[in-house]
């Protein structure tokens, strides 16, 4: 079991990779670095081997795919994430490090929109996704993340050990944020400079489609973790519905004592009955959720004892 991993993952950072390396090492010169390469058609293999970095490879494409195989295969005590883009400067890794080994945290976050990036970063609507992401993960989860999307951030043994991967692409930094609060786990921040990408480097964050995974794991797994929540708004939302449409035909009846929307009155009826099974469905995923919650600990606490017998 390595003490301390530096994990990056790539995709054609063939201009950037070996500094990320070099930085690396020089930040934490007694952590392996491990460069997990995903399909690149570049020089990035090579420079990235040529820097000193343990190079691995994920065929399957998507950056949740690559987390999920770098997650796999690493044992360390503390995991540190790093992208292979250069825009996050090592030298804050040995703090964020100390907050997992010393302060036992299970995740830190980078946080880089307290600092440089809504003035560093120069690709359109970017400032207002990340904006629009964190408020919406931070109202629905009760929690005060103060950056969902940063690629930059340490873990605990624990926390790699027990998150289950399910997103393929770059929505996988929402899923480890809500996976963090939800389970309760011990999350800090530490702030940290952003710089733009170098000339020539390009994202590979499509604004859109991406953004748009983002906000649906953002619905999902809300429902997954806060089934009553979810399930209570979607009650209240059909209850509405039904109620808006029955008025007018209740008034029509007082009035003249007659029914003459009977159609209306059936959907309404139907509406209504799905509104009260949507209730009782969140409160029977609410006691199944609490009981994963119970599991999760449980396997939590093996997989803790676990490795301090491997460190031992």
């Amino acid at each position: 079991m390595d003490k301390i991993a530096v994990l990056v993952p790539c995709y054609n950072e063939e201009k950037t990779i070996a500094k990320v390396v070099a930085d690396a090492k020089k930040a934490l010169p007694e952590a392996v670095i491990y460069v997990y390469d995903n399909n690149s058609t570049d020089r990035t293999v090579e420079l990235a081997a040529e820097a000193g970095a343990v190079v691995r490879h994920e065929y399957m494409q998507g950056k949740g795919n690559v987390i999920r195989r770098m997650f796999r295969e690493i044992h360390a005590q503390c995991y540190v994430m790093v992208d292979g883009d250069d825009t996050y400067p090592m030298e804050y890794a040995p703090e964020m490090v100390e907050k997992v080994l010393e302060h036992h945290a299970d995740m830190v976050v980078g946080d880089r929109l307290s600092s440089t990036y809504f003035t560093e970063n120069k690709r359109p609507f970017h400032n207002m996704g990340n904006s629009l992401v964190r408020g919406s993960i931070n109202h629905l989860f009760g929690c005060e993340i103060k950056d969902i999307m940063t690629g930059f951030r340490a873990f605990s043994y624990g926390f790699v050990k027990t998150f289950p991967v399910l997103s393929k692409g770059f929505e996988i930094e929402t899923e480890m944020t809500i996976h963090a609060v939800s389970n309760n786990m011990q999350i800090e921040n530490v702030i940290v400079d952003y710089r733009d990408r170098p000339e020539g480097s390009e994202s590979k964050l499509n604004t859109y489609s991406d953004g748009m995974r983002v906000l649906g794991t953002i619905g999902r797994l809300y429902k997954d973790y806060k089934p009553f929540g979810f399930f209570s708004l979607l009650s209240f939302g059909l209850a509405i519905i039904a109620i808006v449409f029955f008025i007018p035909i209740l008034i029509d009846f007082i009035r003249t004592g007659v029914v003459e929307r009977f159609p209306t009155l059936f959907v309404c009826c139907f509406v209504m009955l799905a509104a009260v099974q949507a209730f009782f469905a969140g409160m029977i995923l609410s006691n199944m959720a609490l009981k994963n919650r119970r599991d999760f600990e449980f396997r939590l606490n093996m997989i803790q004892g676990k490795m301090n017998d491997d460190v031992d």
